[in-house]
């Protein structure tokens, strides 16, 4: 934040922001207008959307879904064949998710777009705090919650977006976590991944939704900015299960390293960005089949939701 010197863009309102990695001094104004250019940019450069496409928005009630849904939803003054519905998961995270899921109906409200809510219950029985409990009961799994969370919250959101009959599904998702899932793939020797998380993910099987992330180049700072400008109500209360994932340790050296050179989580975004051709042309396609328990696409003959589930049973 600063307090003097005026706008770079409009040379006329008092600057609140500098940005750092562009050089950029900015007023509220403008750096609004900024985030909302840089969404629609991105949407154009990676023909994101089609002027008919039913959006199944993916809305947590945190800052980053809530701003997207925002922006999207301005969007469909010029693109009036655009449908927009917002998809919740409720994980069942006592103390926690309740808050998010009142935030993100007031908010489906007010934009006047159709809010739409899966719970882990309801699809598999059980509550991620019922999961953790479980786990911790057996001792069968090294498995953190959020690693459980990760891959029952993708598949609740893809049933979720094919109920409301949605052809595309936006995330919240920005450069930070963009840049957070390049470097944990690595870490892990995922190659595989790396070709597969881009801003619109390929068409492998018709009951996978296609997913757009038109967040993608917006840091994650920039994103709270622009919830706070707007005055958009946010849960803003970390995940208590948050603190176990390795994405946490990540985070934290990323940010350690734009604070010391600027523009870095940038650098990495546009690094991936020109490898991922070339680690697409080495590893194999993979070929779907049908789980044999759930019905769903799966590599195997059981897909990794029921392997998981099969541990807590």
């Amino acid at each position: 934040m600063i307090t003097s010197n005026l706008c770079t863009c409009c040379k006329r309102n008092q600057a609140f922001y500098f940005r750092l990695y562009s050089g950029e001094r900015l007023c509220k104004r403008c750096f609004a207008a900024s985030i909302e250019a840089k969404v629609r940019a991105t949407l154009t450069h990676h023909h994101m959307l089609k002027f008919n496409d039913h959006l199944a928005v993916a809305v947590s009630g945190g800052k980053d879904s809530l701003s997207i849904l925002h922006i999207l939803s301005k969007l469909r003054r010029h693109r009036p064949q655009t449908k927009l519905t917002a998809v919740t998961v409720d994980e069942g995270i006592k103390g926690y998710r309740d808050e998010a899921l009142t935030i993100a109906a007031d908010s489906c409200k007010k934009l006047e777009v159709p809010h739409q809510v899966i719970s882990f219950k309801g699809l598999y029985g059980f509550t991620l705090d019922e999961i953790v409990a479980k786990l911790h009961e057996t001792g069968k799994s090294e498995l953190t919650p959020c690693a459980y969370c990760g891959v029952l919250r993708r598949r609740a959101i893809n049933i979720g977006a094919r109920q409301v009959d949605a052809s595309k599904i936006a995330t919240g998702h920005t450069l930070d976590d963009e840049v957070q899932t390049v470097l944990m793939n690595f870490l892990r020797g995922d190659i595989a991944r790396l070709a597969k998380e881009k801003p619109v993910t390929s068409e492998v099987h018709p009951l996978f939704v296609q997913k757009i992330k038109p967040f993608c180049k917006i840091p994650e700072r920039e994103s709270a900015l622009y919830a706070y400008i707007k005055k958009i109500n946010f849960q803003d209360t970390p995940c208590p299960y948050a603190g176990e994932a390795l994405r946490n340790d990540i985070r934290n050296m990323l940010n350690r390293m734009e604070e010391k050179h600027a523009g870095t989580k940038f650098t990495v975004s546009r690094a991936i960005e020109k490898l991922r051709p070339a680690i697409e042309e080495t590893i194999k396609r993979e070929h779907f089949k049908t789980c044999r328990e759930c019905g769903e696409p799966s590599s195997g003959d059981l897909c990794k939701t029921c392997e998981m589930l099969h541990l807590i049973r």
